[in-house]
């Protein structure tokens, strides 16, 4: 399977809000898009409109996202925390769904910031070490 770009997170800029988004790891769980249409539209462009909603509401549906393919920093504050303690789960096909405050390292050695991500069980992703569903335990 071929590997999805590496790309740097697009991020939507609002008054109190900046939203980004990393379409490498968007597993399309659609938490954003029905948890807050007003600001997540795929049918719009921008499909993200940060200032829709109030930031700390847009925030909240952000972190619903389970993959963290979206992440957000509110105006002069901090990125986003991770939970704690922090939480592992494993799906019925093996993937590991992990939040908290993490450091994931990728195949190229660079450790990354994290506070969700959805780990590949099935060595097959194209995103490595993240799950990308081209491969079994994608396919649920």
């Amino acid at each position: 399977m071929a590997s999805k770009e590496a790309n740097e997170p697009k991020a939507y800029a609002g008054e109190g809000i900046t939203v980004t988004y990393d379409t490498g790891r968007c597993l399309h769980a659609a938490r954003c898009v029905s948890g807050l249409p007003e600001v997540f539209d795929s049918g719009k462009r921008p499909w993200i409109q940060p200032d829709g909603a109030a930031p700390e509401r847009v925030a909240e549906v952000v972190r619903r996202c389970p993959s963290g393919a979206l992440q957000y920093r509110l105006a002069g504050g901090p990125q986003e925390e991770g939970d704690r303690p922090t939480g592992v789960e494993r799906s019925s096909l093996g993937q590991l769904f992990l939040r908290g405050e993490l450091s994931v390292t990728t195949p190229d050695g660079v450790a990354h910031r994290e506070t969700r991500v959805v780990l590949c069980a099935c060595g097959v992703s194209g995103n490595q070490p993240y799950c990308d569903h081209s491969g079994a335990c994608g396919k649920g």
